[in-house]
């Protein structure tokens, strides 16, 4: 089954940079419907405000990290079947296992490109 190209994404980071970065690989991968948060808590406002159709987030942000959005998130009867990529500077198996037990769907470490983005994706919601 072909993934719809239209599909809402919210990326989370805050950092401008690597905000900027993620949307840039999601265009270079032909998605165009993207939205941006700067925190966790941010990103949960939206999340419940909006229907989007992927979460990709970084783990390390203030004052809500990934990890305790993607709890959050697992823990919403409305927003826990959402696909939720973590992406960390962090490869320690602690930190992986923690957002295996958490729910999440995958987990990228930094740096990454399109290719790893895209082999992430489609583990998480099949081909594209």
């Amino acid at each position: 089954m072909a993934v719809d190209m239209k599909m809402k994404i919210l990326i989370v980071d805050d950092y401008k940079t690597m905000l900027r970065i993620l949307r840039n690989l999601l265009k270079q991968l032909n998605f165009s419907d993207i939205d941006e948060a700067m925190d966790g808590s941010q990103a949960l406002q939206k999340l419940r405000a909006e229907k989007f159709d992927m979460v990709i987030s970084d783990w390390n942000m203030e004052p809500m990290t990934g990890i305790e959005l993607l709890r959050k998130v697992r823990g919403d009867d409305n927003l826990k079947h959402l696909p939720f990529i973590m992406i960390t500077a962090e490869s320690k198996s602690e930190n992986v296992i923690a957002a295996k037990d958490a729910g999440v769907s995958n987990y990228i470490v930094k740096p990454f490109n399109a290719e790893t983005l895209k082999g992430k994706m489609v583990s998480v919601i099949g081909e594209f």
